[in-house]
């Protein structure tokens, strides 16, 4: 059975990632991309459908962790009654092939170790053949192969379809291991040195964090949240996923469960956001080259996500063999809000260009001819109804976030014209900017409550709508955004923390609850913090902040009746809302 959500730890190479429980066991590992097929995916089922566990022997959960500074690299103790050992676990970053290591090292007394792979391709689906070479145990099945080579002196061994590796590390012993997926047409697995690559790994993280430029008080959360933004980064494309696993549920038992392995405009750009504001230019650049790829086209047929290489096509299909994380089915790979319409996703990313303008990344005539074009499919388009935000599977409404950000797209675009003296109709897009204000002031806005709601002609309350003050549409100081505010504050309230809106099947198409939305908690932090309440501002993000697992990794949710983590973990949306929420709480302080 696998761990809790908040059980696990993640390290990357920059092109895929795995998760690390508590207990040794590495239960999620897709190879050699994020959206690849998992070759451990326990995660969603249980340790027959693959792992690869290296704990002392009898041993359960650890007895502490933690990641060596500002890196992606795991360190796990356990006390024994005979001696304490500690697993180094991380992937270094990428030459060619995925490769995850593991350094066990004895730290007092010996310590029986034992160690078992359990290799299942097609996400729990295929059992490999495996066959030993002089340094190596080798699966193969179909595309894929897998090759641990093993230290000297390791008893390995196969047990049914699990290879085991039994040894005894003593104080000041270390015994490396090495996993490398390649495809299985090329000829053997390449020899890597498991203590230089240690080295390497640890001095490129050091490098890259060194750039941070935040300094206030939440230092080791914003810092732990900018390295996880970067461990979702694609290297080779630049393109940023907005989690690393699929179908987490977002209630445990629950169907609402995706596949987040995918490159969403909207997370994409908020995760450049923060990145940006965190001092990391060169990600803008290279996520700013990859839109320009994948949005390539019509910009009719801007799509809300894409794989991280620029694919269009993406479909959803059930993995009716894996039982689900907590039994939550069914189980989804792909993700059908790829045919979705979402008018937000345009305003996100003129916002994204306009960030990189202002932190000095050009603007190149060939990005340039990109804005124009999405904004002539606004100007004819913006009062289309849409999926919006929440990609809920119910029908098409006029949602009043995405028509706020069809007013940060003409907002932008118009700031972007006057900075750079570009060509463009500019007088047209401030006419835009002017009608999709009156618009939403209209028809989002219920006079008899006197707060925007989550759509046209409707009465609920959204959280979304607290992008009226993050936008700058409306000041903090207007009694309308301020009377938002409180009632997102009081009816989206859950056990402290703040729910997206009142899940409901005539809503979002679904049926079930869910827990409450961390970034929406960040989000109202903000705006709290905006309308003169920073005290409740802080109180509510140190709560949302304390809501992370022991390593400070966020997933989407939160249940505050069971104190456990829900959803995709660790999901890119909650750490950007926490690093966004960080700077603006210490800007307001000063």
């Amino acid at each position: 059975m696998s761990g809790r959500i908040e059980d696990y730890a993640l390290i990357g190479d920059l092109s895929t990632a795995a998760l690390v429980g508590r207990d040794g066991s590495v239960d999620w590992f897709c190879a050699p991309r994020f959206d690849s097929p998992a070759c451990f995916a326990a995660l969603l089922g249980d340790e027959d459908h693959g792992r690869w566990r290296m704990a002392p022997v009898g041993a359960g959960q650890c007895t502490e962790r933690r990641y060596r500074g500002d890196t992606l690299v795991l360190e796990t103790l356990w006390e024994t009654g005979s001696g304490a050992v500690r697993v180094t676990d991380f992937m270094p970053h990428r030459d060619g092939v995925p490769r995850l290591m593991r350094i066990v090292e004895g730290v007092r007394g010996t310590v029986e170790m034992r160690g078992e792979l359990c290799l299942r391709f097609n996400y729990g689906r295929i059992v490999p053949w495996v066959r030993r070479t002089a340094r190596h145990r080798v699966a193969v099945a179909g595309p894929d192969s897998a090759w641990l080579r093993v230290p000297p002196g390791v008893h390995t061994y196969g047990r049914s379809t699990v290879t085991c590796s039994d040894f005894t590390v003593r104080a000041g012993e270390r015994v490396p291991f090495v996993l490398t997926w390649q495809p299985s047409h090329l000829p053997n697995g390449s020899r890597t040195d498991a203590e230089r690559a240690l080295g390497e790994t640890l001095g490129e993280w050091e490098r890259w964090a060194a750039g941070c430029r935040y300094e206030g008080e939440w230092r080791d959360p914003v810092m732990r949240s900018l390295i996880t933004l970067k461990a979702l980064a694609y290297a080779p494309t630049g393109g940023i996923v907005a989690a690393v696993t699929s179908s987490l549920p977002e209630i445990a038992g629950g169907v609402r469960n995706w596949d987040y392995r995918f490159c969403w405009l909207r997370d994409s750009s908020m995760t450049l956001s923060a990145l940006l504001r965190g001092g990391f230019r060169d990600e803008a650049a290279a996520w700013r080259r990859w839109l320009v790829r994948a949005a390539a086209g019509d910009p009719g047929d801007l799509q809300s996500l894409y794989g991280v290489g620029g694919e269009r096509r993406l479909p959803e299909t059930v993995a009716d063999w894996l039982p689900g994380y907590e039994e939550s089915a069914p189980v989804r790979f792909g993700n059908a809000a790829v045919e979705q319409f979402q008018l937000d996703v345009y305003g996100e990313v003129i916002d994204t260009l306009y960030l990189a303008l202002r932190a000095g990344i050009p603007m190149e005539r060939h990005v340039w001819g990109l804005v124009r074009s999405l904004m002539s499919y606004l100007e004819a388009h913006w009062s289309d109804p849409d999926e919006g935000l929440w990609e809920g599977r119910g029908a098409r409404r006029h949602w009043v976030h995405s028509k706020v950000m069809v007013w940060v797209a003409a907002d932008r675009a118009v700031r972007i014209a006057e900075a750079t003296g570009l060509p463009a109709p500019v007088d047209r897009w401030r006419a835009l900017r002017d009608t999709v204000h009156a618009d939403v002031c209209a028809r989002g806005y219920d006079p008899g409550r006197g707060i925007f709601v989550q759509h046209y002609d409707g009465h609920e309350v959204d959280a979304a709508t607290l992008f009226v003050v993050k936008t700058g549409f409306l000041p903090p100081w207007d009694p309308r955004v301020v009377r938002t505010v409180a009632a997102v504050r009081d009816e989206l309230d859950q056990g402290g923390f703040v729910r997206r809106y009142v899940p409901d099947v005539a809503t979002d198409g679904l049926p079930g609850p869910e827990g409450a939305f961390l970034a929406c908690s960040f989000w109202l932090a903000d705006a709290l913090a905006a309308t003169g309440r920073p005290a409740e501002a802080r109180e509510l993000f140190g709560r949302a902040v304390a809501a992370g697992n022991d390593l400070g990794l966020l997933s989407e949710e939160w249940d505050p009746e069971t104190a456990r983590q829900l959803g995709n973990t660790p999901q890119a949306f909650t750490h950007v809302a926490l690093v966004n929420t960080a700077f603006t709480l210490a800007e307001s302080a000063r």
